[in-house]
């Protein structure tokens, strides 16, 4: 009886109950939509730091050099030699250094030149297939053979940057396919130094002197140090004495982020303003609508129900219609991210999880039942302290 007596009350005032549901619905699902978006971001960004330490690449903007030369989602700073970079490799605090020669991409995903060293630095494995040995033979990422249909032994041609000239008359061939791994190696194909090398020379034949030796450039370098005094010492030393620059990619990237949550801090502030609104309408509505049932609750006193019971009741109603609000803001919420996966997949390969739930949802979830349930708190009480006779006497 009490559950269709709480949804008979909620629909005696559809307007304000609307009202309390779309403010509920527009908060929690922003709220939604930057936690998702925060935590996501958070996890694919330092899943794809893996263990580097330092990147060494051209002159410019370090966040550039980060952003293209670990996560492939920005435009390379320059080419640097690969005799100045042999010199520093010679470091004893480096453990590990692995080469990037990248430029061309396949179906707007990126064609990385290197060594098995980048693959098991994102504890890469196959699924099928073998690593590349020659010239011209390519690994995918998994997402890479998911979106173009490529198989092992099918053969493509690479594309100059982003839709320019197509390298058709020297073709790739697929050896191998990646397992999944949740980083930036699900999203580029992979080949040796040397086929990029080759490729890229074969393009500038005709700029150049037949005779005119060219040295051997790379786009980056990807290290990792023994011990963390690498990591203060080498940097300075080739930002100083070379024509590269060396940066700290998790540095950067917590940057980044500090940057993005300047944005992301106001908007859940705007958020929560939202909701405080929502509460105080459900505040209101109830109030009011205790105003005009106060006969029929003295009836049901009468009846038998009791003050608790009645008391719950009005609780209920605010909570449910909290929980509603919740329901509907997550719902929203990955409607959101259902439109923004559709555009980041198409553009930089980037996609979002639709089906998780945040751990910061679960705050959200008892966050919104505690404004649910305050804000029902007076009208509740109200009914709690109502004199049942007085009541009575009054309506007849």
């Amino acid at each position: 009886m009490i559950p269709r007596l709480i949804i008979r009350n909620l629909l005696y005032t559809p307007l304000s109950t609307l009202l309390s549901f779309v403010l509920l619905l527009f908060g929690v699902g922003i709220i939604s939509v930057l936690l998702n978006l925060n935590e996501q971001l958070e996890q694919k960004f330092s899943g794809s730091l893996a263990n580097i330490d330092m990147v060494i690449g051209a002159k410019g903007s370090p966040l550039q050099l980060v952003l293209s030369a670990v996560y492939h989602a920005d435009a390379p700073t320059g080419n640097i030699k690969a005799a100045e970079v042999e010199k520093v490799l010679n470091n004893p605090m480096i453990e590990k250094a692995v080469p990037l020669a990248y430029g061309d991409t396949y179906q707007g995903f990126s064609i990385t030149g290197s060594d098995s060293g980048y693959i098991s630095l994102y504890n890469g494995r196959l699924k099928k297939g073998r690593l590349f040995r020659r010239k011209l033979e390519a690994v995918l990422g998994s997402n890479v053979a998911a979106v173009s249909g490529l198989d092992v032994d099918s053969t493509f041609a690479g594309t100059h940057g982003q839709g320019g000239h197509v390298h058709e008359d020297q073709l790739y061939t697929v050896t191998g396919i990646l397992q999944p791994t949740g980083t930036v190696l699900d999203n580029v194909v992979i080949t040796d130094l040397a086929t990029v090398r080759a490729i890229h020379e074969h393009a500038h034949e005709h700029h150049r002197d037949h005779h005119e030796e060219q040295e051997e450039e790379i786009t980056a370098v990807l290290l990792k140090f023994r011990s963390p005094m690498g990591i203060m010492v080498l940097p300075r030393l080739i930002n100083e004495t070379t024509q590269m620059q060396a940066v700290s990619p998790s540095l950067e990237i917590n940057r980044l982020m500090n940057l993005v949550g300047v944005g992301v801090v106001v908007l859940q502030y705007v958020a929560a303003a939202i909701i405080a609104m929502a509460a105080l309408s459900v505040f209101v509505a109830l109030l009011n609508r205790l105003k005009d049932r106060r006969y029929e609750i003295a009836i049901m006193r009468s009846l038998g129900y009791s003050r608790w019971q009645l008391f719950s009741m009005l609780l209920a109603e605010g909570w449910l219609l909290a929980l509603a609000g919740f329901a509907g803001g997550l719902l929203l919420s990955r409607l959101g991210l259902l439109l923004l996966d559709a555009y980041t997949a198409g553009e930089y390969h980037f996609n979002w999880q639709l089906f998780r739930f945040s751990t910061g949802e679960a705050s959200l979830l008892l966050a919104v039942s505690l404004v649910g349930i305050i804000a029902s708190l007076i009208p509740a009480i109200t009914a709690f302290r109502m004199d049942l006779s007085k009541t009575l006497s009054h309506e007849s």
